[in-house]
């Protein structure tokens, strides 16, 4: 079989290119053929020279068009389009990152707006959403099949985009097998080792953990000898809805500010990915503290996961999340535990709790390592693989 993958690639940094590169990888160990018609091509290109570029590609030497749609970019997005309306017997399927929508933004704003002050873009988003979700939904109902990493996405992606229930398939995030099996034990007994693991930006709720912390100390005066925090992931993540600057000094500031300066506390940032996995089994707990943009909120809601959790539980650690997302679902299994977001005063709850039962750190990292050999990237590009096989026999190119 011959796929072209339609995908952000490394060196782009954003959680979507890390997925579909690994995703790519455990395809082609599967003895699927993949090409990448579109790894040249910028992430920001106007539609004519897109479709330029699309015009010049054989089509129909491929089996089947997969996509990877999410982080409010277009041009996959407008790329599947134009296939389902130039090669109608070419299956296209998609794996939708950001449910219950598919773009979230128009896919083309005039260059004046984009130039223009956030809030007159902002206010644009909005004005322009039915119009966004008509064509979404249009988009969507010329797919072969529509794949989300979470059970709630599909419930959410199925009613947002109007589609049968066969339309949707659920197939979790992948998890990477690790060069040593059995894993590694948790890190001895001592200092509650927290880790924040992902890309660094306004959103992810890092700020919550730092104020949880502080509410902590204010309890435990000897804090400093039963808890280490690392603050681990990129720095400069590519951003479809806006800039980040200064975003890490304003976290170093929070820090100071917080009265936490017995509690040791380290960065790892911008880390190899060779050095993920012994950085997150040097820990207890990883802890992901997102919050919801109230923006967004107003378009619908995000009901997918983060690489974050592949990660801990490919590493079997268990998670303390916030309930943004779908992440309730990604730690109903036993393997973590889930607090508000943006509810500081819980967050520090479910720490203290931690550090007053360390028993249940090791058995929710069991349940943990369960999910993640139950989600190893052979299996679920297997999963992908036949799926791929279904939509072919289904329908060949014309």
């Amino acid at each position: 079989m011959h796929i072209a993958l339609l995908a952000p690639m490394p060196p782009e940094r954003n959680g979507i290119a890390a997925y579909a590169d690994t995703f790519r990888c455990a395809l082609e160990a599967d003895g699927v053929r993949v090409s990448l018609p579109l790894r040249d091509v910028p992430g920001v290109i106007s539609e004519p020279s897109l479709r330029q570029t699309l015009e010049s590609v054989d089509w129909l030497s491929f089996d089947l068009v997969h996509g990877e749609l999410g982080g409010g970019r277009a041009r996959e997005f407008l790329a599947l389009d134009w296939l389902s309306m130039h090669h109608p017997g070419l299956p296209l399927t998609a794996t939708v990152h950001d449910p219950d929508r598919i773009l979230w933004k128009p896919a083309r704003m005039p260059g004046w707006l984009q130039r223009g002050p956030r809030w007159a873009n902002q206010a644009a988003v909005l004005l322009m959403n039915p119009l966004t979700l008509s064509r979404e939904r249009e988009l969507a109902s010329r797919l072969s099949q529509v794949i989300t990493l979470t059970r709630t996405g599909t419930d959410g992606l199925r009613r947002s985009m109007r589609l049968s229930g066969d339309r949707v398939r659920h197939i979790p995030h992948g998890t990477h097998p690790l060069p040593a099996e059995p894993l590694p034990p948790l890190p001895p007994a001592g200092p509650l080792r927290l880790l924040y693991f992902g890309f660094m930006y306004r959103g992810k709720g890092i700020e919550d953990l730092i104020d949880a912390m502080a509410l902590l100390r204010e309890g435990h005066d000897d804090l400093g000898t039963r808890l280490e925090l690392t603050l681990a992931g990129g720095t400069t993540p590519d951003l479809a809805f806006g800039a980040q600057e200064g975003y890490l000094d304003s976290l170093r500031q929070r820090l100071s500010s917080a009265g936490l300066e017995d509690v040791p506390m380290q960065w790892r940032l911008d880390v190899p990915d060779a050095e993920i996995a012994s950085l997150i089994q040097t820990h207890h707990v990883m802890v992901l503290p997102y919050r919801e943009s109230a923006k967004l909120a107003r378009l619908g809601r995000m009901r997918g996961t983060s690489g974050a959790f592949a990660w801990a539980a490919a590493c079997g650690r268990s998670v303390v999340t916030s309930n943004a997302r779908a992440f309730p679902e990604e730690v109903s299994f036993g393997n973590g535990a889930v607090f508000p977001q943006g509810n500081a005063n819980a967050l520090k709850e479910e720490l203290e709790h931690l550090l007053d039962h360390p028993e249940c750190i090791q058995e929710r990292s069991e349940r943990a390592a369960q999910v993640g050999l139950e989600r190893r990237w052979p299996k679920i590009a297997s999963e992908f693989h036949a799926m791929f096989n279904e939509q072919c026999a289904r329908k060949r190119p014309s």
